[in-house]
């Protein structure tokens, strides 16, 4: 009874805090004067090939997609929403339903939903007009399936800072991105190099249809991003300047009101930045509600930067007497030299780890080129060579990648990984050819062949096949240990053959046997756990725990 009330009053603070303040933000009208309003006419030419006038949608034989889109901000919504419909509404499928079985509860369905109504209510006022007029023309194609979940606009507005809420929310579980930029004498040519790793991952089918933008807006710079269908901000990208911009995720405090999301901030940085000054200066003018790490390479300046936004802080680390910067997921500059979350970091998360490899990868190469930058952005292991397991986020390689590129700003030359994550082929893109011609309706793959960086022989591995199938049964023991599903010896056998240098294959074995009261077998495990390279600081003191429960009940 007590609980049935709890529940009730939590679920009446949620309407009265969604009705609070939301009122202009459930209201707000994109502009939408003074653009071209002109519906695309599309022609689809088959399953892989749409066209709309100058602007397209194509799939190219390594299975990644490129659009190329023009016009102004109502225009270019507009188009990426008319030729990339079918993608989009499959990628806010799939999206949406992964909250539906995270939250599989109706009730807390509609609780979440009332909460982030009122967690968004002010987000309308730190997104560009631009976008929000762009965000308007791609709504005009998204499916009415979800209008439960908000009206389709800000539908699609809220997803762009979703990113952002499950940062605050989960502590950033999903991401553990790492990425280095080299120049002068770290390179082979001299010239600035950057390669990156999105470490995102929102499941299988999310990273499955891969779109490479070429985006040549009315004002600004003409730029490409990599990204996914009915995303408008930037994840890694470049602009026609040679300047480019990833974004590594950094902690933060859990705050209290959604402003401008970072791939929004991200965006406009690549669109409206020609150097590191001018990106610093839209940095600054921007109020983020996450912490993060942007990656600004730039070909006039002949190096790369960090700068690194928080809500309370801004800092830009620019390193010295060395031609090469890494980031991981913790903050470099002297803004955050005290800060409590960023020691945190360092200390309890594999953000250092990383770092640290990464240093040691490129001090084993003399001098790196676009080959070499994609063999270290596949690099599984961990220091000094050390076997981490498959899908261990200390490695640079964690096998989750959405995608991994590696720029050569002065060139304008982008290499975009193929699926899977970053074991397919490097494709090659020349932006001064994409910009620099017009482009017909007898179009083809904007790709270089000549350039293409071949895809990792870990791929027709064994170990690969094994660490496939080891992902499938990892599910099923989580679901074992969630429901208290019984599993068969030989399967938990079988389940750490598969991956048998990964510290978790042991870690949720123990967990699973402790669970079922076998305390002896447990401890068994939980010691053979100890054995491997822990991921984080607080996963080894977790694993001590439960062998000192253990001990107190064998007692």
């Amino acid at each position: 009874m007590k609980r049935s009330i709890y529940v009730f009053l939590l679920f009446c603070s949620a309407l009265l805090l969604a009705s609070c303040g939301t009122y202009k933000s459930l209201h707000d009208k994109p502009v939408t004067e003074g653009y071209n309003s002109t519906l695309p006419v599309i022609q689809k030419q088959n399953d892989t090939l749409i066209i709309s006038g100058k602007n397209f949608l194509l799939k190219n034989r390594y299975g990644l997609w490129e659009m190329y889109v023009e016009g102004d901000a109502l225009e270019r919504g507009l188009t990426e929403g008319a030729i990339s419909e079918d993608l989009m509404k499959f990628q806010e499928h799939v999206f949406l339903d992964k909250v539906k079985e995270i939250v599989p509860s109706k009730f807390k369905q509609s609780l979440l939903r009332q909460f982030l109504k009122w967690y968004n209510r002010k987000l309308y006022l730190h997104v560009p007009q631009e976008y929000k007029t762009e965000i308007y023309g791609l709504s005009q194609y998204v499916s009415h399936e979800y209008d439960n979940v908000a009206p389709p606009y800000l539908r699609v507005l809220y997803l762009h800072a979703a990113h952002d809420i499950g940062h605050a929310l989960s502590d950033l579980a999903l991401v553990g991105c790492t990425s280095f930029a080299a120049w002068d004498d770290k390179t082979e040519d001299g010239s600035l190099l950057i390669a990156r790793n999105l470490d995102f991952y929102a499941g299988d089918e999310f990273a499955k249809n891969k779109i490479i933008s070429f985006v040549k807006p009315d004002k600004g710079y003409a730029y490409m991003s990599v990204g996914w269908a009915g995303m408008i901000g930037n994840l890694s990208g470049m602009n026609s300047e040679g300047l480019t911009v990833t974004i590594n995720a950094g902690k933060s405090d859990m705050p209290i009101i959604a402003k401008t999301p970072i791939s929004i901030l991200s965006r406009e940085i690549l669109q409206y930045a020609k150097n590191i000054d001018e990106a610093v200066a839209i940095a600054k003018k921007r109020e983020v509600f996450v912490s993060e790490s942007i990656m600004v390479g730039s070909a006039h300046d002949h190096k790369a930067v960090l700068i690194e936004v928080s809500p309370k802080k801004f800092g830009v680390y620019d390193v010295d007497n060395t031609s090469q910067l890494i980031c991981s997921n913790h903050f470099q500059s002297e803004a955050y030299k005290d800060d409590e979350n960023n020691n945190s970091t360092i200390q309890n998360s594999h953000s250092e780890y990383r770092f640290e490899r990464m240093t040691e990868l490129l001090a084993e190469q003399d001098k790196v080129n676009p080959v070499k930058a994609a063999a270290i952005m596949r690099n599984k292991d961990g220091l000094k060579d050390a076997l981490l397991g498959y899908g261990n986020e200390k490695a640079i390689n964690q096998l989750l990648a959405h995608h991994s590129v590696v720029f050569k700003p002065e060139q304008k030359l982008v290499w975009v990984s193929a699926n899977p994550y970053q074991l397919g082929e490097y494709v090659a893109y020349d932006l001064n050819a994409v910009f620099g011609k017009e482009h017909s309706d007898t179009l083809q793959s904007m790709v270089i062949d000549s350039l293409t960086i071949p895809k990792d022989d870990f791929i027709d591995s064994e170990a690969f096949k094994k660490y496939e199938q080891f992902r499938i049964q990892d599910r099923v023991v989580d679901k074992a240990i969630n429901n208290k599903h019984h599993l068969d010896t030989e399967f938990i056998k079988d389940y750490q053959l598969l991956n048998p240098d990964f510290w978790l294959v042991y870690y949720k074995a123990g967990v699973y046997l402790y669970n079922k009261g076998y305390y002896t077998a447990a401890s068994a495990e939980f010691k053979r756990a100890l054995t491997k390279e822990v991921t984080t600081l607080p996963d080894r003191e977790k694993t001590e725990e439960y062998l000192k429960r253990i001990n107190k009940k064998l007692k």
